[in-house]
């Protein structure tokens, strides 16, 4: 009976995210949790702050949600940032089939270390990772340290945050598309 109830509760939450990802989300709270975001990754990772500075851009989401139940999807809102300032918002989004059950909470950070590759980011109509560009997933635990001189992707990723019974450090297949505000 305890599985069944979980399952219910999962395939709830997988129908609230599915309904959540069609309502949009007003670009003042975007802004303002991106930058409680950012705040949060500067305080977890030393050298961030240098790190973000030399970026070209770089691509806050918040939240992002992921559920599944054999089939999983997740999805979240977040903003494009160049020069400190906001100058688009997407949506992140990706399926999935196969082993997995539970329900997570995360947050991701794309930076965009190259004009180049910010420049073909924002030309996209729909950006997929490992089809339109490659991202290498930096792994930065609490604590550690990060800067360019040992991070030299033009494009890199970092989750961070997650909690939630599922964990999942990857991107391949994600798109992203911009959203109006």
């Amino acid at each position: 009976m305890l599985k069944i109830n979980k399952i219910l509760r999962i395939l709830t939450l997988v129908a609230a995210i599915s309904v959540a990802s069609g309502c949009a989300t007003p670009a003042s709270a975007i802004n303002r949790n991106a930058d409680q975001s950012v705040q949060n990754f500067r305080q977890q990772v030393n050298g961030a702050d240098v790190f973000l500075n030399q970026a070209a851009g770089y691509l806050v989401f918040p939240k992002v949600y992921k559920a599944g139940v054999g089939v999983g999807g997740e999805t979240g809102e977040g903003v494009l940032r160049v020069g400190g300032s906001s100058v688009g918002y997407y949506r992140i989004a990706a399926g999935s089939v196969g082993f997995q059950f539970g329900a997570q909470a995360k947050s991701v950070v794309i930076v965009f270390m190259t004009r180049d590759a910010l420049d073909r980011f924002r030309k996209s109509e729909g950006w997929r990772v490992g089809v339109d560009g490659s991202v290498a997933l930096v792994d930065v635990g609490v604590g550690k340290t990060i800067d360019s001189n040992n991070v030299r992707d033009p494009i890199v990723g970092f989750i961070y945050g997650a909690k939630g019974l599922m964990y999942n450090l990857t991107l391949e297949g994600t798109k992203f598309t911009k959203v109006d505000r």
